[in-house]
């Protein structure tokens, strides 16, 4: 177990030998009653416990807005709506193509869920700004919506946060901070991921 998880996170490492556990318990359980489980070790449980869950403070929303609305540039403000107002990652948004977007939502591809792909409901507004910069800036239909690195992207959320005296150490706590997040990870919490993406994702 210590060499497959390598440098793994602590809730990796606890997620893995749980699984290796369950196998273990299903071997004992349903083929040799005798079969004893090499998880079952008080110290290994100890080893391979979860780790201690970071919670991150929530941006006001207010606050989100004050940054979004004092974003000058077009393509930077529209970076940060999607990841405000539709919970998208950096990583998703930076990979949206014209043709990604229908109607109020935007499909997302390969998203870090793990699915072949998810929708985000955005407001008319933001929709329409975000066809009006691709019309401007002449994007074909296949080519990214905005083709920067995730260090720029990481500067163009450094930048913003700065406007309100913000210090946002990296991509990963900004969204998460973000009230849109916190929300949608409450209702997870509520009805289960699965429910919860089986609302948005299409047949």
């Amino acid at each position: 177990m210590t060499k497959v998880s390598g440098n793994s996170k602590q809730n990796t490492k606890k997620l893995r030998f749980t699984l290796l556990a369950a196998f273990f318990n299903y071997i004992k359980n349903s083929i040799d009653p005798a079969f004893k489980n090499p998880c079952d070790n008080q110290a290994l449980r100890r080893l391979f416990r979860a780790g201690k869950n970071i919670q991150f403070k929530i941006i006001e929303k207010d606050l989100v807005d004050e940054i979004i609305f004092r974003t000058q540039n077009q393509r930077n403000r529209i970076v940060l709506e999607l990841m405000a107002r539709g919970c998208m990652r950096i990583g998703e948004v930076l990979n949206l193509t014209p043709i990604d977007i229908e109607d109020r939502k935007v499909i997302i591809q390969s998203p870090k869920s793990g699915r072949v792909a998810e929708v985000a409901f955005l407001p008319q507004k933001v929709i329409d700004r975000m066809k009006k910069y691709i019309r401007d800036a002449e994007i074909k239909s296949e080519d990214r919506i905005f083709p920067i690195t995730y260090a720029g992207a990481r500067l163009v959320v450094k930048k913003a946060g700065e406007m309100v005296d913000i210090q946002i150490r990296t991509l990963t706590w900004f969204f998460e901070c973000l009230p849109v997040f916190k929300l949608k990870s409450a209702i997870q919490a509520i009805i289960g991921f699965h429910m919860y993406s089986f609302f948005l994702l299409p047949d």
